[in-house]
């Protein structure tokens, strides 16, 4: 080949080469999220101080994020408060909840149930719907805990909320049963795929050391974070493919890494339930890019 003809064409591939960039050996722009979630939480629907136009508003501004959201991960406390409500009240929340739902949203919704999900009225328990039965059918769910797999990521959605041995109030834990069903959906998950867990009830926070009932110490209430952390997180040291857990329940945000497991409990759907703010954080949801190798993004977003 002619020596100027050489040299156009080595020009020619210099040229390619700047106009595409790299990131290492990879080209950036190839390095794409996989799987975009919403995570919202803390809803808690009724129809009062216009949380039914808020929730639809809340909605309609998640299907308008871009690039488009593929699917909600919803952490519970759906609706206001089944807990000693009469059936009637119940039946009319989760009336309008399916309502909103259906009308505002076209994505797909994955739940756990949260505390203000479960119907423990004493008067109740020789009822077929009793505890977390009346909710499940509402979603139609067969479990409260369960997994499902979505573009190489598996999500495990966990029941963080039973009643304490008093039967009286609710507490932060899986009990033996569930933990020796993560257990084995955590051995049964390839090492390459990166999981992600949701909970209601953080698994850990730091939240708790910024509450207002703190006078010269910190007091961690069982029903505020898991009361079996340290037993979660030693599993979750096994497995190193465990990313990021998600939780609720505290209307606030905070981020805590330990052991290169991200726990990141989002604000509130319904903020101060449907009272503006909660101490500082304002209503909202979190919106996580998912990457193939385990990494993400995340950021909170007040609609």
């Amino acid at each position: 080949m002619p020596e100027p003809i050489q040299r156009r064409t080595a020009l020619k591939g210099i040229s390619a080469a700047l106009a595409t960039p790299f990131l290492g050996d990879k080209i950036l722009g190839a390095d794409k999220p996989v799987l975009r979630v919403a995570h919202i939480t803390d809803v808690h629907l009724k129809n009062d101080l216009g949380a039914p136009e808020k929730f639809a508003k809340c909605l309609r501004n998640i299907q308008d994020q871009n690039p488009k959201i593929d699917l909600i991960l919803n952490g519970g406390d759906i609706v206001f408060d089944m807990n000693k409500e009469n059936l009637s009240a119940i039946d009319a929340q989760w009336a309008l909840w399916n309502k909103i739902v259906k009308q505002e949203s076209s994505l797909p919704m994955h739940y756990c149930l949260g505390n203000h999900d479960v119907w423990w009225h004493e008067n109740t328990k020789d009822q077929p719907i009793y505890g977390k039965q009346y909710a499940l059918n509402q979603l139609q769910l067969t479990s409260p805990y369960h997994s499902f797999v979505s573009k190489g990521w598996k999500i495990i959605l966990l029941d963080s909320t039973h009643l304490d041995i008093d039967n009286t109030w609710y507490i932060g834990k899986l009990g033996d049963q569930q933990f020796a069903w993560l257990e084995k959906e955590l051995n049964e998950t390839p090492a390459t795929m990166p999981v992600l867990v949701m909970s209601h009830i953080p698994i850990l926070t730091a939240l708790l050391m910024i509450e207002d009932n703190i006078v010269n110490r910190w007091e961690m209430l069982g029903g505020d974070m898991h009361t079996d952390t340290a037993k979660i997180i030693g599993l979750f040291y096994k497995h190193k493919n465990v990313k990021l857990c998600l939780s609720g329940h505290l209307h606030m945000r905070d981020k805590v890494l330990y052991n290169n497991v991200t726990y990141l409990c989002n604000g509130a759907v319904s903020g101060a339930w449907w009272n503006g703010i909660r101490r500082e954080c304002p209503a909202g949801y979190a919106v996580l890019d998912l990457y193939a190798d385990g990494r993400f993004d995340e950021r909170y977003v007040a609609y």
